[in-house]
């Protein structure tokens, strides 16, 4: 059996471990994608080296422009030299600058996509202990806002990052070059901005991971709040909900304020520092000029204002871009959770064995001293036994909790058995692949499921080879053809919404798809529990012919189904206490007649 999912309690801070994983994971899923990163750190750095020459024709036309204004013998072809360089120098900016966000755009959406489907494949290698375990909408979430979180934070951070790291180099070197007195000062700002970065961070991280946590308990509050809408109107429990979402609800919004109050601190600060260096640039180089220290001029201070602009700026981007970080870290961490929970064993090699031998497929099931618990506090099957001849109907009854379904689930192997064996025409489902367990067997459920599509896509989903004319006449075994006749387009109706179709139509639609699969062994799970009893005759009918000479398993409460199976086994509290058909039961007179005589008191 496989574990139970153990998340993360939301709002939990990521360890430094965890932080180093998730990088880490981050990284290798991003390896295939190195070639067009690449590229565009190509374009960023052609960017970053043209915007550094850039300021050096701003040294020469404020020098030439300054020099020669008072003598009104400025060069204005030179100026226009100069006022076009410039021009194309920064047109090529920006070119290489789109070029470059649009390649890393393109690889952070396919990256999602390719993201989105590795969930999708992952949901159908997980045990259906995971979804016992955790809250649709916790999973929504993950599939949704934490892959989209992913990817737009990847966007800017790889940008920001690839860009401040060039420009950074680059300018601290043009700074230095063009005068290492002035550039002495503005490396002033450097303590400053890595201190206060620092202490924004320590304050901000927490938060971005419980931002991304409480985001999933949300939403699967919301997705438990619609799913039982009829039930809350039933008990006026409107206010009852909406108190309890509301403090989940101000929780994200206490989490979310968090986040961006802290993260929001990077920009302005970064700015104030800036300000400030720009002032200490203006009078340090003004003294030098009137000092004639280094040659400076005024074109060389215009031309340092800008470097320091460049100097400053890759500090403000790499804030920004660590203030995003956090996102795609907190949100990382619970997609890489997800796409490492324990999978089904890989059961790709295991040959079918049922109909591969020279034994024809009788459908003989057997149960030996079979034992299952959900967890080790409690078992729920204990030591459980049974034969079930070839072509035998067998009804399992009892109490709610008694453990009919779980039963059925491990016959199918949905769960694993802790012990004891089942086998199918005398092999162990342990030697057979899922799969080729669940071909076996068709199955009708208590909890209808009818996708958006057609009446014939949900008739023959998965099942090939089926021709409208069966369909037709399987319509009219369940009775339903009248329906489907009066709807518009007939088989071709597209049902958008479940509730334009009633409860008992959707179960028959369900029991139709069952009978088309043509299985040569049934399940029927409360197959009749959404019908009125009038539909419940027409579909034991129907029934009686989808089991004739077919192992069959069915589950009821309606003890009036089952009164013609060949087998009832009467459970209570994870044992068979009783066994045999319903007139030999009824003589005994013990716990399968005493529910039957409950139901049937007033009749």
């Amino acid at each position: 059996m496989s574990p139970r999912p153990n998340f993360k309690k939301p709002g939990k801070k990521l360890t430094h471990e965890e932080r180093r994983e998730t990088i880490n994971k981050l990284f290798s899923s991003l390896k295939k994608y190195i070639f067009p990163i690449l590229l565009s750190a190509i374009f960023i750095l052609i960017n970053v080296v043209l915007a550094v020459l850039a300021p050096n024709y701003v040294e020469d036309l404020t020098n030439e422009i300054s020099n020669h204004a008072a003598t009104k013998t400025i060069d204005m072809n030179l100026v226009g030299k100069y006022v076009l360089i410039l021009g194309l120098m920064y047109v090529s900016c920006a070119v290489c600058s789109y070029l470059s966000s649009f390649i890393v755009a393109t690889i952070t959406q396919r990256y999602a996509n390719s993201l989105r489907k590795e969930i999708t494949k992952k949901i159908n290698l997980l045990p259906l202990a995971y979804f016992d375990g955790t809250q649709i909408g916790d999973i929504l979430s993950r599939v949704t806002n934490d892959v989209d979180s992913l990817s737009q934070s990847i966007d800017t951070a790889v940008v920001s990052l690839l860009s401040a790291a060039f420009m950074l180099v680059a300018s601290l070197t043009g700074m230095f070059i063009k005068s290492w007195q002035l550039g002495l000062i503005a490396m002033v700002s450097i303590p400053l901005m890595l201190l206060f970065i620092g202490m924004i961070m320590k304050l901000a991280m927490p938060q971005f991971s419980k931002r991304q946590s409480q985001i999933g308990v949300v939403q699967g509050a919301i997705e438990e709040k619609f799913s039982g809408q009829l039930v809350v109107k039933l008990f006026n429990a409107d206010k009852k909900e909406n108190a309890a979402f509301e403090k989940k609800n101000r929780l994200l919004e206490e989490y979310m304020f968090k986040a961006q109050f802290f993260g929001g601190l990077m920009m302005p600060v970064s700015s104030l520092i800036s300000y400030l260096c720009y002032g200490a640039i203006i009078v340090g180089g003004g003294l030098f000029i009137a000092n004639e220290v280094g040659g400076i001029t005024l074109g060389t201070i215009a031309a340092f204002m800008i470097y320091v602009r460049l100097f400053q700026q890759p500090f403000t981007q790499i804030a920004q871009a660590l203030n995003t970080l956090q996102t795609a870290l907190a949100a990382g961490k619970r997609v890489f959770d997800f796409l490492n929970e324990g999978e089904m064993s890989d059961e790709n090699d295991m040959p079918y064995k049922l109909f591969k031998r020279n034994v024809p497929f009788s459908g003989e099931v057997k149960f030996k001293d079979v034992s299952f618990s959900y967890d080790s506090s409690r078992e729920i099957i204990h030591d459980f036994s049974a034969d079930i001849k070839p072509g035998m109907k067998v009804a399992i009854v009892g109490p709610t909790g008694a453990g009919k379904t779980t039963m059925v689930n491990l016959l199918m192997r949905f769960y694993e058995i802790n012990g004891g064996e089942i086998s199918i025409n005398g092999i162990s489902t342990k030697e057979l692949p899922r799969k080729e367990i669940h071909d076996i067997f068709g199955m009708v459920l208590q909890d209808t499921w009818i996708f958006e599509g057609s009446i014939r896509d949900n008739l023959i989903y998965n099942s090939k080879g089926v021709a409208d004319k069966e369909i037709l006449e399987t319509l009219k075994e369940v009775k339903l053809d009248h329906f489907v006749d009066t709807l518009p387009n007939g088989l071709d109706y597209y049902i958008k919404d479940t509730n334009s179709i009633s409860g008992g139509q959707r179960q028959l639609l369900t029991i139709a798809r069952a009978m088309l699969r043509k299985s040569p062994m049934m399940i029927l799970d409360e197959a009749t529990s959404n019908v009125d009893t009038r539909t419940e005759e027409v579909i034991q009918e129907a029934m009686d012919k989808l089991t004739k000479n077919k192992t069959s398993f069915v589950i009821a409460h309606r003890l009036s189904t089952i009164r013609n199976a060949d087998m009832i086994l009467v459970m209570k509290d994870g044992n068979i206490i009783e066994q045999g058909n319903h007139e030999e039961l009824m003589k005994k007179g013990g716990f399968y007649a005493s529910l039957y005589n409950s139901q049937f008191a007033f009749e």
